[in-house]
């Protein structure tokens, strides 16, 4: 019988990569939706104008003009806010600062809260489209978005350095950071001058750098740890474990989400008030 030539067995197709690797978690980056201009609008941007839209429309709704004398409702829950955090920054900072930064950080307080807690509204990271085969969700939480963290923490860099040099003055503000803060001889003062200099450099590295660092990245990585841990709890693959752990942990997270507004907003008061207090140089 005759040879012949043995066709080569044919190998399997290689599985797509999102089949070998598990379905990809909530990406770090936001993606985007659609573009305007050019410029990318991304589903953390729509969930944050939807956020400043309902605290814009609630807000509105309990100004001067709809007060009641015996409070009710969301009117309640504002007054009650507002008188809270009053106390709490008033037992912080000076009278004239709190003036200042009552405003700033109850706001970042509301927003914060508002943005976290979109994580746990149906239909958010669920509800989407499809283009070129990749699933793009139409809304993500606004504090999972890096982008959103960093630009409040500068915000609050540039704003805190604003409230110090009105408090302290410009050289005020660099004897605070740099000037001898004990009682010295003029044998040793020298040397307490070299140190409080280094002393002062790290203060100020840590000023313009550390904090907004810490604000930044506290919010997004425990935001963003939470709505991962979701996003793999609805991927389960049985029902009722994904019924039992995502009740536990939707307690869980609105817990989570007011302590880091909370976290976010006392930090920020915490950090003036290291910038704005009067401290005395002393000489030798």
């Amino acid at each position: 019988m005759g040879v012949g030539a043995q066709e080569p067995a044919m190998s399997p197709a290689p599985a797509p990569a999102h089949e070998t690797a598990g379905e990809e978690l909530v990406p770090s980056a936001a993606p985007a939706v659609f573009h305007v201009l050019g410029l990318p609008v991304t589903n953390s941007m729509i969930c944050t104008w939807i956020v400043a839209l309902v605290i814009l429309v609630i807000v509105r709704s309990t100004t001067p003009k709809n007060i009641k004398e015996i409070p009710s409702g969301m009117q309640n829950v504002l007054e009650a806010l507002v008188e809270m955090w009053d106390g709490l920054i008033g037992d912080i900072l000076d009278k004239r600062v709190t003036r200042w930064v009552f405003p700033f950080a109850t706001t970042f307080f509301i927003f914060i809260v508002m943005s976290n807690l979109v994580d746990l509204v149906p239909g958010v990271g669920s509800i989407g489209i499809k283009h070129d085969g990749e699933f793009t969700p139409l809304f993500r939480p606004p504090t999972t978005d890096a982008n959103l963290t960093v630009a409040m923490a500068g915000i609050f860099l540039v704003m805190s350095l604003y409230w110090a040099i009105k408090f302290n003055g410009p050289w005020g503000l660099v004897k605070h950071i740099f000037g001898v803060k004990m009682e010295a001889n003029k044998w040793v003062y020298p040397l307490f001058v070299l140190l409080f200099l280094f002393i002062g450099a790290m203060e100020l590295l840590s000023i313009l750098f550390a904090r907004p660092v810490a604000l930044a990245m506290r919010l997004y990585g425990n935001v963003f740890a939470g709505e991962s841990i979701l996003d793999m709890i609805f991927h389960s693959k049985s029902l009722v474990i994904t019924f039992l752990l995502s009740a536990g942990m939707y307690f869980y997270e609105t817990f989570v989400c007011l302590v880091q507004a909370f976290v976010f907003a006392m930090l920020v008061v915490a950090f003036v008030g290291t910038l704005c207090t009067h401290t005395e140089e002393h000489g030798h």
